[in-house]
C-alpha cells in the first residue's frame, strides 16, 4: 500500500491535516494504535482560539461547532474576593469558542468518514522507518498479519508518549521541560455552570478554574499537591473547597451535583526542538506540552498542522519544498510564545510552595496591574484569543 502522506495519530491535530489534505486533493492515510471508541472516551480542553476555528470551518468540520459552540467575549481573574473581567473582544476585536475536545474529535471524524479516507484504528507496533532517506514507511501489526505503507511523509501526531518522538535519535533531538510542584484536581458534572465566561482564581488556599463545556456541564479545577489522589475527594469536599476559592458572589450561585468524571493532572511545560527529521515532521503534543492555564494545548496543535499543512500543499501544487523546509522554525517560533504565556498564566494564579509572603504580594501587584492598565490587559487578550499564524 502507499499513499502522500502517513498520520500517525486520530486525535484531533491528525484528524484536522488529514481533513485538510484531503480536502486539497492530497492521499493520506492516519493510523492508530487504539480504537475509536477510547479516543472519543478522553476528556480534554475546551477552549479554542479564533485561528482554530477557522482551520475547522476550512476542514468543513465547524457546522455543529458554530451551532452548539459558546463564542466568549471575555473571562475574569478573581482575587482580593472580586472578579476583574478581560474583555477579549474589547481589546483584541476577536473572541474565542468553548467547545469539547471530545466532540470537536467527533465532528473530524465524522466528515473523514463522510470523505472516504483510510483511518486504521487498533494498530500494534506501529513504527515509522527510513524518515532519514528518500522512501519512508510505516510498518504496523494487524490481526496478526505485519502490514507496510510507503508515503512521502510521515506526520507523527501521536502526543507525548507517541513512537514518532522516540523513533528520533536521541542526539538529534533537544528537549526542554519544566515540571510544576503541583497538580489539577478535575471535575466534570452536569450541572450549569457557575458564570457565563470562564473564571480564573488567585487564592491563598491555591489556584481554581471554572469552565464548562456547554451551558449544562461544567468544568471545574483546583490546585492540589502532586501526592494528592482522586480517592480523598468526595464531591462534597470538592465543591467546598472550591467555593472557598471564588468571590463570594460566586461561592453562593453555584449548583453542584454528582460529577461523572474526576482526576488529577500534573502541569509541566515541555518541547523539543526541532520539530523536522527528513521527512518525519513533529505536530502537536508529540512536540510541545503547555500546562491547561493559558488554553494553548489543543490550539498549539491547530497551528502546527496550519504550518505543516501549508507547506505539504506548496510541495504538492507548486513543487516547492520551501514551506515544509520552514515547518519546524515557523511552528517553534508560535510554541514558545505560547509556552512563555502558559507559564506566565501559571506562574501569576498558583500558590507555589516556595512563594512565601514576597511573592504573594509580587503577584498580587502583577494581578492589579494586568488588571487596571490597558496596555497590559491587551497584551494578555491578544495572547489568550491567539497570536497570528
Amino acid at each position: 500500500m502507499r499513499t502522500k502522506v502517513m498520520i500517525i495519530g486520530s486525535g484531533p491535530s491528525g484528524l484536522l491535516l488529514g481533513q485538510l489534505l484531503t480536502k486539497a486533493g492530497i492521499d493520506n492515510i492516519i493510523i492508530d494504535r487504539v480504537g475509536r471508541d477510547y479516543i472519543l472516551g478522553r476528556v480534554r480542553a475546551g477552549v479554542l482560539e479564533w485561528g482554530t476555528v477557522g482551520l475547522l470551518d476550512e476542514a468543513g468540520a465547524g457546522a455543529r461547532m458554530h451551532a452548539e459552540g459558546l463564542p466568549h467575549d471575555g473571562y475574569s481573574l478573581a482575587f482580593d474576593g472580586r472578579d476583574h473581567r478581560i474583555d477579549l473582544h474589547g481589546l483584541t476585536g476577536k473572541r474565542v469558542m468553548v467547545y469539547g475536545q471530545t466532540e470537536l474529535t467527533h465532528d473530524l471524524m465524522d466528515v473523514r468518514d463522510a470523505s472516504g479516507a483510510t483511518t486504521i484504528y487498533d494498530a500494534q507496533d506501529v513504527q515509522p522507518h527510513d524518515f532519514d532517506g528518500s522512501a519512508p514507511y510505516v510498518t504496523y501489526v494487524k490481526d496478526g498479519v505485519t502490514h507496510r505503507i510507503d508515503c512521502d511523509f510521515i506526520a507523527g501526531c501521536d502526543g507525548f508518549h507517541g513512537v514518532s518522538r522516540k523513533s528520533v535519535p536521541e542526539n538529534a533531538i533537544q528537549n526542554f521541560e519544566k515540571v510544576y510542584p503541583f497538580g489539577w484536581l478535575g471535575v466534570l458534572a452536569d450541572i450549569p455552570p457557575v458564570a457565563h465566561e470562564l473564571i480564573y482564581a488567585n487564592h491563598p488556599r491555591g489556584f481554581a478554574l471554572c469552565s464548562m463545556r456547554s451551558e449544562t456541564r461544567s468544568r471545574y479545577y483546583v490546585q492540589c499537591d502532586l501526592d494528592d489522589k482522586v480517592e480523598n475527594w468526595s464531591d462534597e469536599r470538592f465543591f467546598d473547597e472550591l467555593r472557598r476559592r471564588l468571590p463570594e458572589e460566586h461561592a453562593q450561585a453555584m449548583i453542584t451535583g454528582p460529577s461523572f468524571e474526576k482526576s488529577i493532572a500534573p502541569l509541566r511545560s515541555f518541547v523539543a526542538e526541532p520539530m523536522r527529521f527528513g521527512k518525519l515532521f513533529l505536530v502537536g503534543d508529540a512536540a510541545h506540552i503547555v500546562p491547561p492555564t493559558g488554553a494553548k494545548g489543543l490550539n498549539l496543535a491547530a497551528s502546527d498542522v496550519f504550518y505543516l499543512f501549508e507547506g505539504l500543499r506548496e510541495f504538492y501544487g507548486e513543487k516547492s519544498e520551501a514551506g515544509i523546509d520552514a515547518y519546524s522554525v515557523r511552528a517553534l517560533k508560535r510554541v514558545w510564545k505560547s509556552v512563555r504565556f502558559s507559564w506566565s498564566m501559571t506562574t501569576l494564579m498558583h500558590r507555589f510552595p516556595d512563594t512565601g509572603n514576597f511573592g504573594q504580594k509580587i503577584q498580587e501587584a502583577e494581578l492589579d496591574y494586568l488588571t487596571h492598565s490597558t496596555a497590559a490587559s491587551t497584551a494578555m487578550a491578544e495572547n489568550y484569543v491567539g497570536l497570528p499564524y
